[in-house]
């Protein structure tokens, strides 16, 4: 298995789980899911649960939006 790094631009951690069809390491792993958990309430889970990891993708490109860019 080749180790991957963070899908997030400026971060070189070793990637945790899966956002979308990216792998995000465990600290935005914890943001993604605390920012999902801030849009939607559970409900937002259940759907995110249901979707396809393309469908996912959209959302996790939200939330890529909201994260600060590093300079």
């Amino acid at each position: 298995m080749i180790a991957q790094s963070c899908m997030i631009e400026g971060c070189a951690n070793q990637s945790y789980a899966p956002a979308g069809t990216g792998t995000v390491c465990k600290d935005h792993f914890a943001d993604f899911v605390t920012w999902r958990r801030k849009k939607g309430g559970k409900g937002m889970f259940r759907k995110y649960n249901g979707m396809t990891m393309v469908e996912r993708d959209a959302i996790v490109v939200e939330w890529q939006g909201t994260l600060a860019v590093p300079h």
